[in-house]
């Protein structure tokens, strides 16, 4: 009996041992099965994530419609200069910042020597004024007529009636007229002129055109002396001359043409000293402290100068 209850006991042994050998069979079972095959029309199976290769950046032809742009050429970016050009402007800037504040003469000077466009440019002059522009009393506005002109043919619109009509066409006024030409501004929208004079009797009509006329400046008012208060030839012949209009920005500055880079030195000078002196005769009352503070010359193409005065 102890011998059948040993071999009794004895007998699940060798399923122990075969339950490692059947995990190694299925292991080897699992390595030896085929993979299935795939139908020729089924995609091919997707790669295993790896790392990220830059992709390569080919040239892509513009399209029919579009035009092909050249490189560089941007819409509201300007070409990049040459070196002769940047080397040129940075000599420029170094000179006059080494001269430093010049006298008037000695700035034309150093205005002609910086010239370096093929057309004959504008000189400008810009002061900053003391004022608060945001107080009405000491806005800066009104006319100057400069004794050698700016070299610009200027024109000139006349709203008159009468006999004015043919003093003003006589003393060089482009356009002159009333109702004909106060229709035509408001339904046409033409504006086809640079500067509007206005005899006192019409000044009724012309302020109909106010919401055109005003926003783009050539609005008639007597602060600017667009209004004709004498003889009507007389002030068409001024503004033809060169007469200058000018007033004060919101940041207290005035700008104003005064001549051309071609101009001698002299009539230059004469210019710019008669447009300062006028600016110091309409200095307002409530002003304290200093009332230009500074003055600089400039022209089309090139960099401001600083002047003392």
């Amino acid at each position: 009996m102890a011998k059948k209850a040993t071999t009794e006991n004895a007998e699940p042994a060798p399923d122990k041992a075969a339950a490692p050998e059947a995990k190694a069979e299925g292991k080897a079972k699992a390595k030896k099965e085929p993979r299935a095959k795939t139908s020729p029309d089924a995609p091919p199976p997707a790669a295993a994530p790896g790392p990220e290769t830059p992709a390569a950046t080919t040239p892509t032809a513009p399209a029919p419609g579009e035009s092909a742009k050249k490189k560089g050429r941007r819409p509201g970016v300007a070409p990049r200069r040459g070196k002769k050009l940047r080397n040129q402007v940075k000599q420029t800037q170094k000179n006059i910042a080494k001269e430093g504040p010049a006298p008037l003469k000695r700035a034309i000077a150093l205005l002609k020597q910086a010239k370096r466009a093929k057309f004959d440019e504008t000189v400008e002059i810009h002061m900053s004024l003391g004022i608060d522009a945001t107080q009405s009393d000491q806005m800066i506005r009104g006319t100057v007529p400069l004794p050698h002109g700016i070299c610009k043919s200027t024109r000139v619109l006349v709203f008159c009636q009468g006999d004015n009509v043919n003093k003003a066409k006589e003393a060089g006024a482009d356009v002159a007229g009333s109702d004909e030409i106060i229709k035509k501004i408001q339904g046409e929208g033409w504006l086809d002129f640079d500067v509007a004079l206005a005899t006192q009797d019409m000044m009724g009509q012309v302020s109909r055109l106010g919401k055109v006329l005003g926003p783009r400046g050539l609005m008639p008012t007597p602060k600017a002396g667009t209004v004709i208060t004498g003889d009507v030839a007389a002030s068409v012949k001024e503004f033809k001359a060169g007469k200058v209009e000018y007033r004060s920005d919101k940041g207290g500055n005035v700008h104003a043409r005064v001549g051309k880079i071609s101009f001698p030195d002299d009539k230059l000078e004469e210019n710019v000293h008669t447009f300062i002196e006028q600016i110091r005769a309409v200095k307002p009352a409530g002003i304290k402290g200093h009332y230009i503070k500074s003055v600089t010359l400039s022209a089309t193409m090139s960099p401001g100068i600083p002047v003392t005065f």
